[in-house]
């Protein structure tokens, strides 16, 4: 339901952005009241999704700046407070997610890991 509701409020022109626990939206005309508690009811899920596109554009765009680098990831340490979010970007095959509980969270390990794993 989340990912339909934030496409549809794009094809109906409507820009929708998390601004940390908030929602932004515009323009304000097309803002009605059903949408309002539409939103209300799916804020954490909406946020959720929001920030999940932004770390994967953001690893895209990371790639993209640089061209000789095959593999980029990304650590979010304050969208989860259990868990550190880590958004990897493989060129020209694709990306994903990992949640790792904070507690076993080693960026080190991690990042000797990806270097033993020499992912391509």
């Amino acid at each position: 339901m989340t990912i339909e509701l934030i496409e549809a409020l794009k094809a109906e022109g409507v820009t929708v952005k998390a601004d940390g626990d908030f929602l932004e939206l515009s323009p304000a005309e097309k803002i009605t009241d059903d949408l309002i508690q539409q939103l209300r009811t799916h804020k954490p899920a909406i946020l959720a999704e929001l920030r999940r596109e932004e770390r994967r554009e953001k690893v895209l765009r990371m790639l993209a700046e640089n061209p000789n680098t095959q593999r980029i990831f990304v650590t979010d340490t304050k969208s989860d407070s259990n868990s550190v979010i880590l958004t990897f970007a493989i060129r020209d095959q694709y990306t994903f997610e990992m949640l790792i509980p904070q507690e076993k969270y080693d960026a080190f390990l991690l990042l000797e890991l990806i270097d033993k794993a020499q992912i391509q």
